[in-house]
């Protein structure tokens, strides 16, 4: 009589090699994951940082379709007026009373930091804003909250009507122009 065998199980080894095989829409879908990680953190590692003062930046990432990302950053900046820090000195050119007084008053309401205001030596029938040197964008901006012309902004020299003019940031000289203005 001869023995019965039992029945052997057929190797697994061929099925095993078939589940660990990675088919390519599974290495395609890992690398398009690890591309938009990546991207992901080369646009967290080029934001502007949150505590800068007057600076802005945009950032662009693209992503061609060889994979690799490209990141461009274009920086812009933009300044803020040091309007407490901009001495301004205001003058009465015209026949109107506590003008210089008056238009110092506004200016100092809106932080400027406005000198005791003066009288000009002498009569003017325009308003004019004149700025030292590095002080044309705060005189444009003054002039802008007079309702002053553009035109009205000069470079401060020593022909300007006012006494001890030199020194001062920004002079405003009260022409005839705003006397109806100030009353309003």
């Amino acid at each position: 009589m001869t023995a019965d065998l039992p029945p052997t199980d057929p190797p697994r080894h061929k099925e095993r090699r078939g589940n660990n095989a990675i088919s390519p829409l599974r290495a395609a879908l890992v690398l398009v994951g690890f591309v938009v990680v990546a991207v992901i953190f080369v646009a967290i590692g080029t934001r502007p940082s949150s505590s800068g003062g007057g600076a802005t930046s945009g950032v662009t990432t693209t992503t061609p379709a060889s994979g690799a990302a490209t990141t461009t950053t274009v920086a812009t900046t933009t300044t803020t007026l040091a309007r407490s820090a901009t001495s301004v000195q205001v003058a009465n050119g015209s026949q109107g009373v506590d003008l210089a007084t008056h238009y110092s008053s506004v200016l100092s309401a809106q932080g400027w930091a406005t000198k005791p205001p003066l009288d000009a030596t002498a009569q003017v029938a325009s308003s004019s804003v004149y700025y030292a040197s590095g002080q044309q964008e705060a005189a444009a901006a003054i002039a802008t909250e007079l309702k002053l012309s553009p035109a009205a902004v000069k470079p401060l020299t020593a022909a300007v009507p006012v006494t001890g003019a030199i020194g001062n940031d920004v002079v405003v000289v009260i022409g005839a122009d705003l006397v109806d203005q100030a009353s309003t």
